[in-house]
C-alpha cells in the first residue's frame, strides 16, 4: 500500500524547489545604475526628448544582450525642467543619495556646465552627449568629455557656401547664453575668413520681447544672409516675425530647430530653404558603422526619425559601454584614461578628444530644407543635394 505525502509536505517541497536556483546560483547581480536628467519642459524640452530616447534605446538594447560585465543596466532619470539650479541639485542627489555608478549629461551647455561641476567634484566621468559650448572645457576639468564639434564651428559650411555664391554680407542675431555666444563669435570669425562682411551682430535676452526690434535692424541692414543662434522657442518666434514682416534674406541659418524632423511642419512655408548646422543626420547613405541599424531601431521604438541629439546620446552610451567592457570594471580613473586615448568611429562619426576633453575628431555638417525635407548640403563629400539660395 502506497503512502502519499500530506498537502502540507507537498507545499513545503514546492517552496523548497522554487528556491533551489537561488541557493545554487546566489542572488541576482546588482544593476549598474546610471543617472541623468532630461528637460521634460522649458526651453530645452524638444531636443532633450531626443536625448532621453537615445539613452533609453541603448539601455533596452544593452540589457537584451546581457547588460554590462554581467550586470543589468538601470537608468535613473529626473526632470530638470530646463533649469540650471535644478540640474545642480539633481546631480547632487544622483551621486550622493542615489549612489549611481555612472552619470550621463543633460541637454545643452547651460545645464551641462552645472551637471559637470558636480560630477567633476566627485571624480566621475561625464560624456557631454548634448553640449558644445567652449566654457565646459575652459575649466580644465579632467573627467568631462565632448561628443559634439564645438559651437564656434557650426556655421563654417553655410558661410563657405555663401562666399562661393558671391554673397558677401551677413547679419548675426544670437541669444545671450554660453552656447549661442560661442556660435555667434565663431560665425563672425569664419565670415571674415571667407571675406564676408558682418553687417550686424546683436544679442538678445530670451523672453524679453527684443526680437521685433532686432528684426527691424536686420531688415535695415538687408544683408545677404542671416544667422540666428537661439534655442527653439526663440527661433520659431523669429520666423513668425519674419513671415509677418514679409522679409527674408537670400540665406537663413538657424541652430537646433531645423534639425528636428517636424521643423517644416512647425515653421510653415518659411522653413523652405533654411540652413541648419548638424552633428549628424539620420540618412542611411552616411557610411558610419551601425548607423543604418540605429536609425531603424530608433524608428521602430519611437515611430520617428532620430535627430543628432538622439544619435549623440546613443553614441555616448556606446563609448561608455566599450570602455567598461574592455576594462571589465567600473573604475572612473581607468575609464577616463581609456576615453582620453580613444580614436574610434561611432554611429555619428569619428570620436577623438584632446588633452582637455574637447571633441576634435568630429566635424559638423550643414543641412537645408528643400521641398519639405532635409538634405545634406555640406561638406561636398556627404551631399545629398546641391544648396539653394
Amino acid at each position: 500500500m502506497h503512502r502519499y505525502p500530506s498537502a502540507g509536505r507537498v507545499l513545503a517541497l514546492t517552496i523548497l524547489i522554487l528556491f533551489l536556483p537561488l541557493a545554487g546560483y546566489g542572488e541576482l547581480p546588482k544593476p549598474i545604475r546610471i543617472g541623468a536628467t532630461v528637460s521634460l519642459s522649458g526651453n530645452f524640452s524638444e531636443p532633450s526628448a531626443m536625448v532621453r530616447d537615445g539613452y533609453r534605446l541603448w539601455e533596452k538594447q544593452v540589457n537584451q544582450h546581457g547588460g554590462l560585465i554581467g550586470r543589468p543596466v538601470e537608468l535613473v532619470v529626473y526632470d530638470d525642467r530646463s533649469d540650471p539650479e535644478t540640474v545642480y541639485d539633481l546631480y547632487q542627489r544622483l551621486i550622493h543619495q542615489d549612489r549611481v555608478d555612472l552619470v550621463l549629461s543633460p541637454y545643452g551647455t547651460p545645464l551641462t556646465l552645472q551637471a559637470s561641476q558636480v560630477s567633476e567634484a566627485s571624480q566621475m566621468i561625464m560624456l557631454a552627449c548634448a553640449a558644445s559650448g567652449k566654457a565646459i572645457w575652459n575649466r580644465v576639468y579632467r573627467y568631462v568629455f565632448g561628443m559634439y564639434a564645438l559651437a564656434d564651428r557650426y556655421f563654417i559650411g553655410m558661410l563657405d557656401l555663401m562666399a562661393r555664391q558671391g554673397h558677401d554680407t551677413v547679419s548675426i542675431i544670437y541669444e545671450d547664453s554660453p552656447f549661442n555666444i560661442d556660435v555667434a563669435n565663431g560665425a563672425e570669425k569664419w565670415a571674415r575668413r571667407f571675406g564676408i562682411a558682418v553687417a550686424l551682430k546683436e544679442s538678445f535676452a530670451p523672453g524679453q520681447g527684443q526680437l521685433g526690434g532686432l528684426l527691424q535692424d536686420a531688415i535695415e541692414k538687408n544683408a545677404a544672409g542671416l544667422i540666428l543662434s537661439a534655442y527653439p522657442p526663440e527661433g520659431y518666434r523669429m520666423l513668425e516675425l519674419m513671415q509677418a514682416a514679409g522679409w527674408r534674406p537670400r540665406a537663413i541659418g538657424m541652430t537646433i530647430a531645423p534639425i528636428h524632423p517636424d521643423f517644416y511642419l512647425k515653421a510653415g512655408p518659411i522653413a523652405e530653404g533654411i540652413f541648419g548646422p548638424s552633428q549628424w543626420e539620420p540618412d542611411e547613405r552616411i557610411p558610419f558603422p551601425g548607423t543604418t541599424k540605429f536609425i531603424r531601431d530608433f524608428q521602430a521604438a519611437y515611430h520617428k526619425l532620430p535627430s543628432y541629439h538622439a544619435g549623440s546620446a546613443y553614441a555616448g552610451c556606446q563609448i561608455l559601454e566599450r570602455a567598461i567592457t574592455e576594462l571589465n570594471e567600473i573604475n572612473q580613473d581607468r575609464i577616463r584614461d581609456y576615453i582620453s586615448s580613444l580614436d574610434t568611429v561611432t554611429v555619428i562619426g569619428r570620436f577623438k578628444v584632446d588633452h582637455q576633453g574637447r571633441q576634435v575628431g568630429h566635424n559638423p555638417i550643414l543641412v537645408q530644407w528643400q521641398d519639405g525635407k532635409k538634405e545634406i548640403v555640406y561638406p561636398t563629400k556627404m551631399q545629398t543635394a546641391q544648396p539653394r539660395f
